[in-house]
């Protein structure tokens, strides 16, 4: 008589292999959203908390079915390991992150000058949702960032305004800084000194059509509250712009200062993440590639 061996069948190999693929489909489709599409910073994080959540699952049960394959010799061993696989992406990127978050310090703000930051011609603003952090930078933080990141300073450089704007208007279109906003440009922008002078009315013949009427003066131009002293000192160049990070496409705030002093123009920069009250440390990063791409473009001109 033959006795014929059927080998049992490991359910939760399956179910973890349909599990780590549900999973995984979340992230991909979360990842897409986010970085092409509307999904916000918050509900990315949520989303991507979530997925690795349901592929811990399917590793749990990956591992069931990988011990019921080698106690009884249960199929299934093949679904075990496309559900390592299936979950590795969103497991492998949250744990990168919690990494991140214990080994980096809890800022989202960084300056390369913590005395005088360069401040932002407009605030930015995003709903935090429920990544609450602080409303204000705080004394103590800005030492935690110098504590941490000593080596983040401002550039000065050999030079006028102008000359150093272009080289850092040339870096931030190379490292994906978008600049939006731009205050005190005129002092950057070459002069026009054949412009003819406008003819008066008394040279042309032409009687005005209309008078104006006075109008009371905005309160931001009174005196007491310059609007140049609320975005910076007279003379400074302010350029406000935002950046995104490569893969993830998490979204950051950026403000560089262009600040003429002598036959020198210092460079200063600020980075802050839109969302959350940790930044992962990607802020600095940010910084930091700049200013390297920037001393490389105005090699030779670097003050110490």
């Amino acid at each position: 008589m033959t006795v014929r061996f059927v080998r049992p069948v490991s359910q939760s190999a399956f179910a973890a292999r349909r599990i780590g693929l549900a999973a995984l489909v979340l992230f991909l489709i979360a990842l897409a959203a986010h970085r092409f599409g509307p999904l916000k910073g918050p509900d990315f994080v949520a989303i991507v908390l979530f997925s690795a959540a349901i592929a811990m699952v399917a590793v749990l049960f990956a591992v069931i079915g990988l011990m019921r394959l080698w106690q009884v010799g249960a199929t299934g061993g093949v679904a075990s390991a496309r559900a390592l696989i299936y979950a590795a992406p969103p497991v492998a990127l949250v744990a990168f992150a919690a990494s991140l978050y214990f080994s980096t310090p809890p800022l989202y703000d960084v300056a390369t000058d913590i005395a005088d930051p360069p401040v932002w011609i407009r605030e930015p603003r995003a709903d935090q949702q429920w990544l609450q952090r602080a409303a204000l930078v705080t004394p103590s933080d800005r030492q935690l960032q110098l504590t941490a990141y000593p080596e983040l300073t401002g550039r000065r450089y050999e030079g006028a305004a102008d000359r150093i704007y272009e080289a850092v208007a040339k870096v931030a279109k190379s490292t994906r800084i978008s600049l939006d906003h731009k205050h005190g440009m005129e002092l950057v922008q070459p002069d026009i000194t054949e412009k003819p002078a406008p003819k008066t009315r008394a040279e042309t013949g032409a009687v005005p059509d209309n008078i104006p009427i006075p109008l009371p003066r905005p309160d931001g131009l009174r005196p007491g509250k310059s609007f140049v002293e609320e975005i910076g000192r007279p003379g400074d160049v302010i350029l406000q712009g935002q950046t995104r990070t490569f893969i993830l496409g998490l979204r950051f705030d950026v403000v560089i200062r262009l600040r003429e002093e002598a036959e020198t123009t210092m460079v200063d920069m600020r980075v802050a993440s839109r969302y959350g009250g940790h930044d992962l440390g990607l802020s600095a990063d940010i910084a930091q590639g700049f200013l390297r791409a920037l001393d490389s473009e105005l090699l030779g001109l670097a003050v110490d």
